[in-house]
């Protein structure tokens, strides 16, 4: 039986806020009409949404035509930054990771923009460890439906979903599949689910469930 895990990113893998946050700000600075700056918090709120949906509560009192323009901006910008700057890596990330490709194999999907889990890989220099990712921004699907596009083909025979929001929840609902919740993540549950503290855990809790 081909088992697999499949990872949300951010929140999940490792938090990337501040790089995302900064380089949001910076293009936002480019703009003299532009007045708003953003926090941390603001961007963790939006981890795990599609840009259509983070769009009108980045800049929410800009035009439509003009905040796509800035966002777009933005999101390409990110790739640039995160580049040089690149997130923070959970505790124990590689080390349990490797632990868990002796039996698992390991796959990456998140509502992200073509470039940005390529991103995280090269930081985090791991390549070696994932098997496959998708995106929404490579394929226009939801993040349900990429964890099903993903399943099929890898022809994985059961898998779980990691992730930290409701939104990642829901998606591994519409997969048919169970989820463990990152709960040193960003998001909350609408029902109980099993949890991780820390990423190290995950080997143990998933014996359970798969």
């Amino acid at each position: 039986m081909k088992k697999a895990i499949i990872f949300d990113l951010d929140g999940t893998l490792w938090d990337s806020s501040e790089s995302v946050c900064n380089s949001w700000n910076e293009v936002f600075g480019r703009y003299p009409w532009i007045t708003r700056r953003l926090t941390t918090a603001d961007i963790q709120s939006y981890m795990g949404k599609t840009l259509d949906k983070i769009t009108p509560l980045a800049l929410p009192d800009t035009p439509d035509e003009l905040r796509c323009r800035v966002l777009r901006e933005c999101v390409s910008y990110e790739l640039e930054y995160i580049a040089k700057h690149g997130g923070v890596l959970y505790p124990k990330l590689r080390e349990t990771l490797e632990q868990l490709q002796r039996e698992y194999v390991l796959i990456i999907v998140s509502n992200c923009q073509v470039g940005y889990i390529e991103g995280f890989l090269d930081f985090a220099d791991m390549h070696d460890l994932f098997s496959d990712h998708e995106c929404a921004g490579g394929t226009g699907l939801s993040k349900g439906e990429n964890i099903r596009l993903v399943i099929q083909r890898n022809a994985i025979d059961s898998a779980v979903y990691v992730g930290d929001t409701q939104g990642d929840l829901d998606a591994a609902d519409f997969a048919g599949i169970p989820f463990i919740r990152a709960a040193y993540g960003f998001g909350q549950m609408n029902r109980p689910v099993s949890e991780l503290s820390c990423f190290s855990d995950l080997p143990q809790t998933i014996s359970d469930i798969i």
